[in-house]
């Protein structure tokens, strides 16, 4: 008997994104200029998908160049083996950047421990253990990078090292849309200094050498292009742009006038080039030349926008609001000691701490709004926890030190003021005048300093025992091969993924189109090397919509759009055998509303609920739900099945109900294949008959006569 509890087990070449294989398979094969040509014609049937300029290539492009220079030093790897290994790679610059930023906002010390804690947390973990073949991988490396410089920057006033961010947030904008953080955070931090009177010549010259130089790269990235200047998520950089040159004319003309005169310009001028850009941004907006916000963005701001607006959007689990269990998996103790670190860091307020500190509070809120941005705040969390940490050990052991080596300047009062540290005079003798704070830390003893370096130590400990457990346990695993645990603890493999793929591959035709939720998209691309209708990129919600419809519909209509389609084979994924929650069922909401939003008069999202407004599968369930494609699909033989003698035939373990309809018989379409735990089902859509055909143009299909089931596991290659 299975529990209900589904573990992923490790594999890590299966891990891999998909289409990201096989667009670096694609660039490694046929050179850069092809890959940014691309036609991918096994995607998204029947409209295709120019690759090139519909991704960032990044991610792409770093892979393929480490292979293209192994090869040239004769160092012969395949471009998988580039693929898997490039996250751990990256996350160690990831933790090398990161000390280095850390240092820069605080000392060594803390940038060492900041370096530890990210190379371990769980937060981080999740996009770049090895097989994590995602944008993400490389991406927290060039924002830390990029933040760093941007630090080193305004800290030096230097164009060498603003080109130098520029460069690195060239990288960003290639590899991850989340770009958009740092041309949103870098202006916030240049405008938050401005209205703490902290304008300096270093400023002016960063952050306008930055916007100038970082616009223009950022342009070459062929799916980028124009946004940076006709969208409204890049404008607050235009802006401050605009309002740092007014500033610095203002402060030019602060010696050529009297105060007076200067404090009336300057307020004149600061309101009149602040109102003139807010205007010219709306009038553009509103005229159409600036794209408003995007979807995306509003559900930034509006929790339930997206649930209402776009839900294909809210329909991801990465893009539901964060709960304090995913805090705590994710950061652990980092949690509690962040937010110190923050403190110490405002208390000892500059330039690059004012940075920092917007950092985190713009990171902190977005995590909250949504799961998948944990990934931005882990950084900052670890820095500022570093920080935190480093303060408490160096004023618990620091004293000690001081001690061994004790100082040997004069002790006179005035050298009393300038080093307070100094508690012994030439002779070696204690001082007679000794600050408070010094009776203070006199006072702490011996016992008490061991007690508190001793439990820090023990968080330490705790968090490093977490993260071992968190890594070996969630993330260290791919999504298509899972493991489940008996009563008795045995494990079970569950390869249905790969099974069903490999009977795709094997047993239809070469140019066979499947129809699936958009889930599926990429495995079914990259694993079977099939033809989708919908794959995971989800940039056509209209076309996504049309196979919700599909799927929603009774057979006869939902055979209509599948004709017009040209669908060969519908593959769902049905998890009531074996208690898998993640299945087609528990996902069907989402199709109806996505549907809904597109064709309101065929599809409504309360025809599926009862009177009493549940979901409900068993007989008391509605009648739309009862008999449309999805669940007839689902449900097709399960009601002769009676998985144990406690449980009547036809009952689902994942909903934990007796289903409502037992009698399922399908008219247009047939089983084809069901995996050996009846996770994935695939059905062939029969063609029309001979009478039925006069009024339809023909279509030549090459079908592979059905085998429902495998005699042997067989591995895919």
């Amino acid at each position: 008997e299975f529990l209900i509890f589904i573990f992923p087990l490790p594999s890590f070449p299966l891990f891999l994104s998909r289409f990201n294989y096989r667009s670096t398979h694609h660039l490694a094969s046929h050179g850069f200029y092809e890959f940014l040509n691309w036609f991918d014609e096994r995607a998204w049937y029947p409209l295709g998908r120019i690759v090139g300029g519909t991704v960032y290539p990044g991610l792409m492009v770093t892979a393929g160049l480490i292979h293209w220079i192994l090869n040239m030093l004769n160092v012969t790897v395949h471009i998988r083996d580039v693929c898997v290994f490039l996250a751990p790679v990256f996350s160690g610059l990831t933790a090398i950047s990161t000390f280095l930023l850390t240092r820069e906002l605080w000392n060594q010390g803390a940038g060492l421990l900041a370096a530890c804690f990210i190379a371990i947390v769980p937060g981080y973990i999740s996009r770049s253990v090895a097989g994590s073949f995602d944008n993400e991988g490389i991406a927290i490396f060039a924002l830390q990078f990029t933040y760093y410089l941007w630090v080193k920057s305004v800290k030096t006033g230097s164009v060498f090292w603003t080109i130098c961010c520029c460069l690195s947030y060239f990288y960003m904008v290639s590899a991850w849309g989340g770009y958009v953080f740092i041309i949103n955070l870098i202006p916030l931090h240049v405008f938050v200094l401005l209205l703490m009177q902290r304008y300096s010549r270093r400023v002016y010259i960063a952050y306008s050498t930055f916007y100038i130089v970082g616009l223009i790269l950022s342009m070459q990235i062929p799916f980028v292009g124009f946004q940076p200047i006709r969208t409204s998520e890049h404008m607050a950089a235009a802006g401050v742009f605009a309002l740092l040159q007014a500033y610095a004319f203002l402060q030019y003309l602060r010696d050529r006038l009297t105060k007076q005169e200067f404090q009336t310009l300057f307020f004149l001028g600061v309101s009149l080039a602040a109102g003139i850009v807010f205007l010219s941004v709306i009038y553009l907006t509103y005229t159409g030349y600036i794209a408003p916000w995007s979807g995306r963005f509003y559900s930034l701001w509006d929790t339930g926008y997206a649930k209402i607006h776009i839900p294909i959007i809210a329909s991801v689990s990465e893009h539901q609001p964060t709960t304090w269990v995913s805090f705590f998996f994710d950061l652990h103790i980092l949690v509690c000691t962040f937010p110190a670190g923050l403190w110490f860091c405002i208390k000892n307020i500059n330039d690059e701490r004012v940075f920092v500190a917007l950092y985190a509070i713009s990171a902190v809120y977005f995590a909250g709004v949504m799961v998948r941005l944990m990934l931005t705040l882990t950084p900052v969390v670890c820095m500022l926890s570093a920080i935190a940490f480093s303060n408490v050990f160096e004023r618990y052991l620091g004293d000690d030190m001081k001690r061994e080596n004790p100082p040997i300047e004069d002790s006179s009062d005035e050298d009393d003021k300038r080093n307070p540290g100094n508690l012994y005079d030439k002779a070696g003798k204690v001082r007679k005048h000794v600050s408070e704070q010094e009776k203070t830390e006199e006072g702490l003893g011996p016992n008490i300093k061991n007690i508190v370096t001793m439990l820090m130590l023990m968080l330490l400990m705790m968090f490093a025992v977490h993260c071992t457990w968190v890594t070996s346990n969630a993330y260290s695993s791919p999504s298509v091969v899972l493991a489940s645990y008996n009563h008795d603890g045995t494990r079970n493999i569950l390869d249905d993924f790969r099974e069903a793929y490999y009977w795709l591959r094997q047993n239809t035709d070469e140019h066979a189109r499947v129809m699936s939720w958009w889930d599926y998209g990429y495995q079914i691309a990259g694993m079977a090397n099939r033809t989708t209708l919908v794959d995971n990129n989800t940039w056509n919600n209209s076309h996504i919509a049309l196979v919700g419809k599909a799927m929603s519909s009774n057979e006869s209509a939902a055979y209509e759009i599948m004709r017009s389609l040209d669908v060969d084979y519908v593959l769902i994924i049905f998890g009531g055998v074996i208690g898998y929650s993640g299945d087609d069922i528990n996902k069907f909401l989402w199709m109806v509303r996505i549907a809904e939003g597109e064709h309101p008069k065929d599809i409504r999202e309360s025809d599926y609920f009862t009177p009493q407004g549940e979901f409900r599968v068993d007989k008391a369930g509605s009648p739309t739900l009862l008999n449309c494609l999805m669940y007839k699909m689902s449900y097709y033989r399960f009601g002769e099945m009676q998985l144990d003698f406690r449980t009547p035939p036809g009952f689902d373990r994942t909903r934990n109900a007796e289903i409502g309809n037992k009698d399922i018989k399908f008219k247009h379409l047939e089983e084809a294949f069901t995996s050996e735990h009846w996770l994935v089902r695939i059905y062939k859509v029969k063609q029309l008959d001979n009478r039925e055909t006069l009024d339809h143009k023909p279509r030549v299909t090459n079908i592979v006569p059905k085998q429902k089931y495998l005699s042997k596991k067989v591995g895919f290659q």
